[in-house]
């Protein structure tokens, strides 16, 4: 049963909504900045002559503010952030899926401390499948 997002606060409400979409928005990060930096390298670059960088580089060169520059420097450090996220969305993934498909109950009690901290990295749904795994095992809390 999917868990309902809380009502309250806009600030709670936004902290349910990232950890719940955390993955998509790793994604969406990452893409963003790779966009952003093959702007800046259709701009500065022999490419800038090919199609279809002449048109996106006469709407980002403005007279007042060339928009080109901010994209040299703000899309690498925003691939290197989307790359972070989604790098460790992807590693704290598969290793809660190894250690939730573990038969052992030794080995899922020796992991314990080790799954609540890939918990921080993963979405509300994969809290449930935790706790459902302990009361699977007669766990107590």
């Amino acid at each position: 049963m999917p868990e309902e997002p809380p009502t309250g606060a806009f600030g709670r409400w936004l902290r349910h909504g990232i950890r719940t979409y955390r993955a998509e928005i790793a994604v969406a990060v990452l893409v963003i900045g790779l966009f952003l930096t093959v702007l800046a390298i259709g701009a500065f670059t022999p490419l800038s002559a090919t199609p279809p960088f002449p048109t996106i580089n006469g709407l980002t060169e403005q007279p007042s503010a060339n928009y080109n520059l901010v994209f040299v420097v703000v899309g690498p450090i925003v691939v290197v952030v989307g790359a972070y996220l989604a790098g460790t969305y992807a590693v704290a993934r598969r290793r809660f899926e190894h250690l939730m498909l573990t038969k052992s109950k030794a080995e899922f009690l020796r992991n314990i401390p080790e799954l609540e901290d890939l918990l921080w990295d993963l979405t509300p749904t994969d809290e449930l499948r935790y706790e459902d795994r302990r009361a699977d095992l007669h766990l107590k809390r």
